[in-house]
Order: C-alpha cells, then structure tokens, then sequence
C-alpha cells in the first residue's frame, strides 16, 4: 500500500490508508493523506471496506495478507458479490505462477477454467498502466469517504 500512497503523493493527489492494528508490526506510511488513514482492529472489516472502496487491485508479490486480500476479492468476483468489476492485476507472473498453480485448481476442479478470467498477469509498470486504462478509461465515480478524526496521523 505504501507504493500506491507514495506514488499518489508525489504526483500531488490525494490517498487514502486502510491500516491494520498490529503490536509489532503494521504502521501507517506517512504518505496517506492527512485525514484519509483509516485504522482497523479486525482483518474482516479492513477487507470490507477495501472491497467497498477499491476499483482495481494490482498485487504484487507478498506473503499472507496479500493472500488474504487477494483471495478475497477474487472469491466477491467470482460469486458475483461485487457491485461492480474489479480488474485484477497480479504483477510478477513468475512469482505468482510458483507460488499458486492456478492451472492445478482447474485440473483439481476447484475452480472453473472461466475463473481464470478474473484476473490478469502483468510484468511491467507500462503494461499494467496499459492494462489499468484500458479496463478504466474515466476516472471512476464514488464512493464518497467520510471524514473523521483519525489515530494514524497526529492531530488529524
């Protein structure tokens, strides 16, 4: 997420931080912007609001929480719980395809070979760019964030 919020930043916009509590581990970045650094106690409703909020989801190579949140946007998809597409962008193909054998959840029948067209590989920034506006060629509309006190960033 610090990606996203840095590369929002230095472009002079504006993003939002969904945190999670952790003891020792989890800190906000400090490029959320101010008043938009969202900080939950349960993985469950960091999720929700992420899948409520998101309009595309780029992951890149991680270990479980990037499971988490990947598996469950692509399972909303997939039992069509969504309101609205979500294009889904794995960056890194070589990790992605050794680290999950999509092919092997076919074969097992876990999955329907349709599935597979939830999401897409990419491998580099310019092609999932390329691939981002061809899916969402106008900014998207809504949702509106509230406004709120905030623990992430002092004062805020």
């Amino acid at each position: 997420m610090e990606a996203a919020n840095r590369g929002a930043s230095l472009a002079g916009g504006r993003s939002l931080g969904l945190n999670i509590g952790l003891p020792h581990e989890q800190r906000p970045n400090r490029f959320i912007s101010e008043g938009l650094c969202f900080e939950f106690h349960y993985f469950f409703m960091r999720k929700l609001w992420f899948a409520h909020l998101a309009h595309a989801l780029i992951a890149f190579p991680g270990g479980f929480g990037t499971f988490d949140e990947l598996f469950e946007i692509l399972t909303l998809a997939q039992t069509r719980k969504l309101d609205r597409p979500i294009p889904v962008f794995l960056y890194g193909s070589t990790y992605w395809n050794e680290v999950v054998n999509f092919e092997a959840l076919v074969r097992h029948g876990t999955i329907d070979a349709e599935d597979l067209k939830l999401f897409e590989f990419v491998d580099e920034p310019h092609a999932a760019l390329a691939r981002l506006q061809a899916r969402m060629p106008a900014p998207p509309a809504g949702p509106c964030v509230a406004f709120a006190k905030s623990r992430c960033h002092p004062g805020a």
